[in-house]
């Protein structure tokens, strides 16, 4: 079966893009219906109107520049802060001076403030810094170095706030890459328990046999156990060591911050639904018990699947250390919302301590085989043993959150 990619996309930052797209485009109309009402108290409205249309031109023209990190680069964010600054630079030309002394608006108006913002999103705060500075110093030179209360209210909010935008975005950018991180090691080692899953119901298993019956038959079949016990004890050191260096799944499309995360299908998963029972069933034997619901116990197949594995996984923990003659009794609940399988035996129980021991020894399968799958599973697994009186495994899966 050919494998299902999902890509899920995340970025703090991406909804600021679009917010600034639209600002810059608000902006605009606004600075055009601006002059529109006031035209006739320019002293060149024709060098206000050729201004005004060649930054409708522009505004329109690139406004996919600024729908994300990626698209919007250097080059770009220097034309746009030079299209801001000339149209500041123009306004004594095209207005009164008396309307520019009494602080009338420039004519690119507050569509200014939306080329600073742009160097706050792409470069945090120090962009933000040295373009908001350059906007404050032309407001300064239009108003001959005396720039009055309000345009000074003016430069100084869009400072303020340019920068604090760039703060913030470089806090996010830094969040989620440690969330990228986080993501990564998770499916690192989500996938290491399962392959250490998969090696102890299958190699250890088998490593272990040999080196019993090696032992029993003596001679060479002795030795041959001798050097299956190495391996299983080198192996179950190498499942039981830290995590491998995971593989990068987190990509930085131009300071966008992007984190994708992948969900793959591997060949031979299936879908619908299939009935628990008739996964547990061939466990049933002269030792083994085993009761279930007269209905149908339907899960997705993963689900079912795993949650037998984990049965199975108890079973084989029975069967090596509750000795040969103990009984087991698997008993399956169906309460609607859940499925719960326990199972329980007549064993000598386990000691206190020594599933800690054995997880420090690299006997991982209650805390993989068993828990691990639970756990993947969105469910759980409780033990509970007691000197003398047998164990007992309770396995919940909840039906809402099984895949």
């Amino acid at each position: 079966m050919a494998k299902r990619e999902r890509v899920v996309r995340m970025s703090v930052e991406q909804p600021l893009w679009r917010a600034l797209t639209a600002y810059r485009l608000l902006t605009m109309v606004y600075a055009v219906l601006l002059f529109a009402s006031a035209y006739r108290k320019f002293d060149q409205p024709w060098t206000a109107a050729g201004y005004l249309a060649v930054l409708a031109v522009w505004t329109l023209a690139t406004w996919r520049k600024v729908a994300g990190a990626a698209s919007c680069t250097r080059r770009f964010l220097v034309a746009d802060l030079t299209v801001a600054l000339v149209g500041i630079l123009l306004t004594p030309l095209a207005d009164t001076h008396a309307r520019i002394a009494a602080g009338g608006p420039t004519l690119p108006s507050i569509w200014t403030a939306g080329a600073v913002l742009a160097f706050s999103l792409k470069g945090g705060w120090r962009w933000a810094g040295v373009a908001s500075t350059f906007v404050a110093v032309a407001n300064i030179v239009i108003h001959g170095g005396d720039p009055t209360r309000d345009t000074l209210h003016n430069v100084l909010l869009v400072w303020v706030a340019s920068i604090a935008l760039g703060y913030v975005i470089e806090v996010a950018r830094a969040s989620e890459a440690t969330l990228a991180r986080a993501l990564e090691i998770e499916a690192a080692t989500r996938e290491r328990e399962r392959l250490a899953r998969d090696i102890h119901d299958g190699v250890l298993q088998v490593l272990a046999m040999v080196q019993r019956r090696g032992t029993e038959l003596g001679g060479e079949a002795a030795e041959l156990g001798r050097m299956a016990g190495e391996q299983e004890v080198a192996l179950r050191t190498l499942v039981s060591s830290g995590l491998v260096h995971p593989s990068r799944v987190s990509r930085d499309e131009s300071l966008g911050a992007l984190v994708d995360t992948y969900e793959v299908e591997e060949p031979g998963y299936d879908e619908g639904e299939l009935d628990l029972r008739s996964l547990l069933a061939p466990h049933a034997g002269s030792r083994v018990s085993f009761a279930e619901p007269g209905a149908p116990v339907p899960l997705p197949v993963p689900a079912a699947r795993e949650l037998a594995a984990a049965v199975g996984a108890a079973l084989d923990n029975v069967r090596k250390h509750a000795g040969e003659g103990a009984r087991a009794w698997i008993l399956v609940e169906d309460w609607g919302d859940e499925v719960i399988v326990t199972v329980r035996d007549d064993g000598p129980g386990i000691p206190a301590g020594r599933l800690d021991q054995a997880a420090g020894e690299g006997r991982m399968g209650v805390a993989l085989s068993i828990r691990g799958r639970l756990r993947d599973l969105g469910g759980s697994a409780e033990l509970v043993s007691v000197p003398g009186q047998g164990t007992e495994v309770e396995l919940k899966v909840p039906r809402g959150t099984t895949q």
